[in-house]
């Protein structure tokens, strides 16, 4: 017999015999709209919640065993994990420590619908779903900001000089408005249907970050221009979506990925994905996220537009396509 208290995105499970806590935590995936890039330079950049995609963490008490994780990437003790996994075993040490429960040991069971390494935040959400399973366990309120902080520290191991957009969109209930740390939720005029098209080629945010950060120092006035722009199509977009423009939006998204591309971190394949879904319909495409590999973000007009535009993609060579709506509702 066990009893459940339940938080947002987590709740906790105590054994009728109390002495097997049990902690549970979610967190979402996400698409970024508008911004990339751009936001490492404190421009403001626009994030969706993709809640369909989500990660689920499960902490289960193992006194006087030695922690362990079982994932889709690793198995075994905690100690042992390779390199890949310091983000997880980081986002592990400072949940605990944020709960109180730190040393105590536990089984960490990581269960995600996000594909790793696509630029839809799965690393962020990982270390989210951690930090509340452990906040659960512990009887601990996890405030925001304090959850963005341990995701925070996770993500500066998993990409280096992160913008912490990711850290605020995967624990986010609405589309934000994301500038110098803080989120903020945002109007939305109408429903927006999107389609999320997986080119399957692997995405490094810290590569593609280093990229940009290595054209600006060479090529100083033509990037720092792209990148003013991106901000400016960013900052012009919350209008849109206040309004329910989606002609306007959707220009605005091609618009974007035109400046991405010529920064250098669109690919060949994302491109022909972009000329497939605006042949097929699409009122704008762009790439989601750091790029140099990684989704496609597509604006559909409706619904049955939407699921030929995906079908169209997928015969295109996408991998698997996702549709999200987004709305105030």
């Amino acid at each position: 017999m066990t009893f459940t208290l339940h938080t947002r995105g987590s709740h906790v499970r105590h054994a009728a015999d109390g002495h097997r806590l049990i902690g549970l935590g979610s967190a979402h995936a996400k698409v970024i709209l508008f911004g990339e890039h751009a936001v490492m330079f404190g421009a403001p950049a626009i994030a969706l919640p993709l809640p369909q995609l989500e990660t689920h963490a499960e902490l289960r008490a193992t006194p006087g065993e030695p922690s362990r994780i079982e994932s889709a990437l690793y198995a075994g003790e905690a100690a042992g994990a390779p390199e890949a996994l310091r983000p997880v075993t980081a986002a592990l040490e400072n949940s605990l420590l944020v709960a109180g429960l730190y040393p105590r040991s536990f089984d960490l069971r990581i269960r995600s619908s996000i594909p790793h390494s696509r630029g839809l935040g799965s690393s962020a959400a990982v270390a989210a779903a951690i930090a509340r399973a452990a906040a659960a366990a512990g009887n601990v309120h996890l405030k925001p900001g304090l959850l963005f902080s341990v995701v925070q520290q996770s993500e500066q191991i998993a990409h280096g000089r992160p913008s912490g957009v990711d850290a605020r969109a995967v624990a986010a209930t609405g589309p934000i408005r994301f500038q110098d740390g803080v989120g903020d939720r945002m109007s939305i005029g109408r429903r927006f249907h999107f389609v999320i098209a997986d080119s399957g080629l692997p995405a490094s945010t810290a590569q593609a970050v280093g990229l940009v950060a290595a054209r600006r120092r060479q090529e100083g006035e033509r990037i720092e221009s792209l990148l003013f722009h991106l901000g400016d199509l960013a900052e012009g977009a919350a209008t849109e979506l206040a309004s329910g423009d989606q002609d306007a939006l959707g220009e605005r998204m091609s618009e974007a990925h035109t400046a991405l591309a010529r920064i250098g971190v669109s690919t060949a394949c994302i491109d022909a994905l972009a000329t497939t879904a605006l042949g097929a319909g699409a009122l704008g495409a762009k790439l989601t996220g750091g790029g140099l590999g990684g989704c496609l973000l597509v604006l559909a007009r409706d619904p049955e537009s939407a699921t030929r535009i995906a079908r169209k993609l997928r015969a295109a060579g996408a991998v698997r396509t996702w549709q999200a709506t987004v709305s105030d509702e």
